[in-house]
């Protein structure tokens, strides 16, 4: 069955058109406005594709309900929309474009595939913050977890390239982008993350602060009569490596530390070091490591990334090939011969993930 698969970022609408056998049949990359998609454009750019059975959709937050793709009919949709204060700078975008394409492409059916899912198995000890009940219930507080079809679709095709069932590894997937996050994957499925209630917890991100201590805020609140808005704005889209060394390019970075720039050395140093933190932190969830993958635009094409990562999880097992990993195409098998832990670059392939899940939901 063909699969339309669509993913709505910031600013840009992806289609994906993939075959029966997930061939990549027709890709298309659209302008989009915030909350608001050009249906004509979007009429126009897949006028001459192959009609798809079904459409398969990335919606970023399933809540606590949605745990598996789903297809989408109108008590689905107003339950999505019901959801978008748990993801308010996410979630109006997926609806946006679920909505456009409906018009599009009327009597089509629809399936949502939700980033959270993957992580509906983590065990109530790691979902849950020691926050007042009261909370919890109100609002549905809990640790949700992000990037779960990416860590999902990275765990399988590392268990693949090791030739061991995904079942019996346990594995730490890296998804290191612009946004970043990490996940222990123990018997094939999510007992940690780092990710939580919000994508802003964990690691250090490309514009994202990750963790930092609540009291700050309070602090900053009270000092510098911050409003909530004004501290949301500075952690979302002005800190991580942005704030550390004024660029959120990775790639800029590592030549600007090249170069001896000691504001770039700063900032890959506090990545480096909330990266391999978080790793050793997913390894006490899976009791060990097996398989350490890294897929995402910096995991999969920072060689320098996963070598100093690797250099400092060395006492885990951990050790690359020097050669491999600086000439790393995903996908690949980068460890040092004799390594006791299997390092892996994965292409990030959210698009099969979300095709298999679209093709489950209408059988």
């Amino acid at each position: 069955m063909r699969v339309l698969v669509v993913n709505a970022g910031s600013s840009s609408l992806k289609l994906r058109l993939l075959g029966d056998h997930d061939e990549v049949e027709r890709s298309a990359d659209l302008v989009a406005a915030t909350h608001a998609i050009d249906v004509d454009e979007l009429r126009n750019a897949i006028s001459d594709w192959p009609a798809p059975g079904v459409v398969g959709h990335r919606i970023v937050h399933g809540g606590a309900y949605f745990t598996s793709p789903v297809r989408v009919g109108p008590l689905v949709r107003s339950a999505l929309n019901d959801l978008t204060s748990l993801a308010p700078l996410h979630l109006p975008k997926s609806l946006a474009a679920l909505d456009a394409v409906t018009r599009a492409l009327p009597g089509v059916p629809v399936v949502a595939c939700f980033d959270t899912a993957f992580h509906a198995t983590l065990p109530a000890e790691a979902a849950t913050y020691a926050v007042p009940l009261a909370w919890r219930e109100r609002y549905a507080i809990r640790r949700y977890g992000f990037h779960g079809l990416s860590h999902g679709y990275a765990a399988r095709t590392a268990a693949q390239l090791v030739g061991e069932p995904v079942d019996e590894l346990r594995i730490v997937t890296c998804h290191l982008g612009a946004g970043a996050s990490l996940c222990a994957v123990k018997n094939g499925r999510s007992v940690d993350t780092t990710m939580g209630f919000t994508p802003l917890e964990g690691l250090v991100m490309a514009t994202r602060s990750g963790s930092i201590d609540p009291g700050l805020l309070l602090w900053l609140e009270d000092h510098e009569r911050l409003t909530p808005g004004e501290i949301a704005d500075a952690l979302e889209h002005r800190s991580g490596l942005l704030g550390l060394a004024g660029t959120a390019d990775q790639r800029v970075i590592e030549k600007q530390v090249a170069l001896g720039d000691e504001r770039a050395q700063l900032a890959l140093d506090v990545y480096i070091h909330s990266l391999v933190s978080g790793i050793a932190a997913m390894t006490a969830a899976t009791a060990g490591l097996d398989v350490l993958v890294f897929t995402g635009g910096v995991g999969e094409n920072s060689a320098t990334v996963r070598a100093l990562a690797a250099d400092r999880l060395g006492y885990l097992g951990v050790a690359v090939d020097h050669e491999r990993n600086l000439h790393a195409v995903p996908d690949l098998d980068v460890s040092e011969q004799g390594a006791a832990v299997h390092t892996v670059v994965v292409t990030s392939r959210e698009d099969l993930e979300i095709a298999a899940g679209a093709r489950s939901a209408m059988t």
